[in-house]
């Protein structure tokens, strides 16, 4: 690989910027928390601290009913460019992605996923024409399902020329799960001083800052086929499917491990640390290896830790948020389920902010706002 460029590329410069997308998210929010009023109607009732969180939940009676969407983003465009390099579909990968976006976002509550629905739409029927292609879809996208032991409800398929752009097709998936019994709701509530971070990892860069990643192939000598390390193209690095992390949440109620919160570390990074709006500190005190092609997009980009930390997972997919007494089983049930994990820091009584301490890195409380 050859040296970066002197020119440093943000995420913003990419053409994400969060500033403007986040205002949106929140006034959102605030327009639908007014329609939580319709469903005492239907005998039923919101969790309102659900708001904000990462899946929306609704007591209905014997348990709660945790519900989410979430779309794919632009990976399809690296699996559609090394489709065309090495004349093999990426797409069962792809499919995973999609599936382990809302699934990851779903358990975070406390839930078990029981139902995924898809949307897929595509540019123009054309894109169907591909079967190789819309096969391994298919067969990844069961696979994942199978994997998270969840059905299949079904899906959506439309052609959007005009919408889509001809010969692509953006992906999203819809998932419904229950928290049953309801002490498995983990909302935060007992989020306090003392509790350990568990942190699990992460597969590669999953399927968040693609966009910048995408530009940066343009810096690389021979784009995405260019080797990051001994048999691993940038391309095919960037198109490792992300992980999968509800085995292990299945599994640590299973063992009698109660999660006091948990956060997917997807867009925002490690800032996601801090998306519970209690008002603690979030001391970290040791960092996990981070996998080749994150470190090779913060060389390329030219990050500092706190813009690499602060845009992707560096290594780190999952947090977990448990008593300190079970913070090792917490590790040894994830590494069981074959998911690396580190008790990597602690929860403490003050202002909210993230001490990242191995790398100087402080996020203010200000650094996340979702709500």
């Amino acid at each position: 690989m050859t040296q970066a460029p002197s020119t440093p590329l943000s995420y913003e410069q990419a053409g994400v910027q969060y500033d403007l997308i986040d205002p949106l998210k929140v006034a959102a929010q605030r327009a639908a928390a007014a329609t939580a009023a319709h469903l005492p109607g239907h005998g039923f009732a919101e969790v309102a601290e659900s708001r904000g969180e990462s899946a929306y939940v609704v007591d209905v009676g014997p348990f709660y009913l945790a519900s989410i969407v979430e779309c794919l983003g632009s990976k399809t465009l690296v699996a559609d460019e090394m489709q065309q390099l090495t004349g093999r579909p990426w797409y069962a990968g792809i499919a995973q992605d999609t599936i382990a976006m809302a699934i990851n976002d779903l358990i975070t509550v406390g839930a078990t996923p029981l139902v995924v629905q898809a949307y897929w739409a595509a540019g123009g029927s054309d894109w169907f024409k591909d079967a190789t292609r819309a096969q391994d879809l298919v067969a990844g996208w069961k696979a994942a399902c199978d994997v998270c032991k969840v059905a299949w409800g079904g899906g959506e398929t439309p052609a959007l020329a005009g919408i889509v752009e001809a010969g692509r097709i953006d992906l999203a998936a819809s998932c419904t799960g229950l928290v049953n019994p309801k002490q498995r709701l983990s909302l935060g509530e007992k989020l306090g001083p003392g509790d350990a971070i568990v942190l699990l990892a992460s597969s590669g860069i999953h399927a968040n800052g693609l966009t910048l990643a995408r530009k940066l192939a343009e810096r690389l000598p021979q784009g995405y086929l260019t080797e990051i390390e001994p048999g691993l193209s940038y391309g095919a690095a960037l198109l490792a499917p992300t992980t999968l992390y509800s085995p292990v949440t299945e599994a640590l109620w299973a063992a009698g491990i109660a999660v006091h919160y948990a956060a997917n570390i997807t867009g925002h990074g490690w800032r996601k640390l801090l998306r519970h709006p209690k008002t603690l500190a979030y001391r970290i005190h040791s960092v996990p290896p981070v996998p080749t092609v994150l470190r090779t997009i913060q060389q390329l980009a030219r990050h500092d830790d706190a813009e690499a930390y602060g845009t992707f997972n560096m290594g780190a997919g999952f947090a977990l948020f448990v008593p300190a007494a079970d913070a090792e089983r917490t590790v040894a049930v994830a590494r069981a389920c074959g998911v690396p994990a580190w008790v990597a820091g602690a929860v403490e009584a003050g202002e909210k902010q993230l001490f990242i301490e191995p790398l100087g890195v402080t996020f203010g409380g200000d650094a996340l706002q979702l709500r």
